[in-house]
């Protein structure tokens, strides 16, 4: 096994949710609150998530207050309730044969760890071994490492037996603070900025599901 743990990221890495959920939310709410902020295009949305992330990216670019932020989080949450993104095709065997290889399989992911739960059972993914999500304080949260420190002292393993697998900078932040190989799955998008970014600077990039899957058999 070339690798005991994969540290997956949620939203578009094993989940197709950006572009079916996480924007058409964004653009709701914004349609309501802040008009001139549609002009913001699904590549805009994916890059500004990567750089400087969802929160500088409401807060910074959006302009949104402290309370339209906490509203904007609440109204997500209605509109995520209400929609269950898509495995992409090939996860589901790409996880079920690594877990039967006895492999271990965690989330580091900005969405909530229910949603991450509904998720995996709704797409008939094995049930991750730990789920490190956006209920954890603030500081915590990617692209902080507390999560792959945890997930090595939880199972002793060292930063090598460990594979981040993010379509984002923050995952990208979270795995090179704690020397842990990273990977970068480019499947959700197709945005120069971040391919370029990925393939300079990453251990592994892939493009595909497949390349990934087939990486993992190596």
């Amino acid at each position: 096994m070339k690798y005991r743990c994969l540290v997956l990221d949620h939203d578009d890495t094993v989940v197709n949710s950006t572009a079916t959920i996480h924007y058409p939310a964004f653009r709701e709410y914004m349609k309501m609150t802040h008009p001139e902020n549609l002009h913001f295009t699904l590549d805009e949305y994916f890059l500004y998530n990567f750089d400087p992330g969802v929160i500088g990216f409401f807060r910074d670019i959006c302009h949104l207050s402290p309370e339209e932020m906490t509203q904007e989080e609440a109204f997500w949450k209605e509109f995520v309730n209400e929609h269950i993104p898509l495995a992409y095709p090939g996860m589901r065997e790409i996880l079920w044969e690594h877990k039967e290889k006895g492999g271990l399989i965690c989330v580091a992911s900005h969405s909530f760890s229910h949603y991450v739960k509904r998720d995996y059972d709704h797409n008939e993914l094995p049930e991750p071994d730990l789920i490190f999500g956006w209920d954890l304080e603030p500081s915590l949260r990617k692209p902080d490492p507390y999560a792959l420190h945890e997930i090595m002292r939880t199972f002793d393993l060292s930063p090598s037996d460990l594979l981040v697998l993010d379509d984002l900078k923050p995952g990208y932040d979270m795995a090179r603070a704690a020397g842990v190989p990273f990977a970068a799955s480019g499947w959700a998008s197709n945005v120069p900025e971040i391919e370029k970014f990925m393939r300079k600077n990453c251990d592994y990039y892939f493009k595909t599901v497949e390349e990934f899957g087939e990486f993992l058999k190596t």
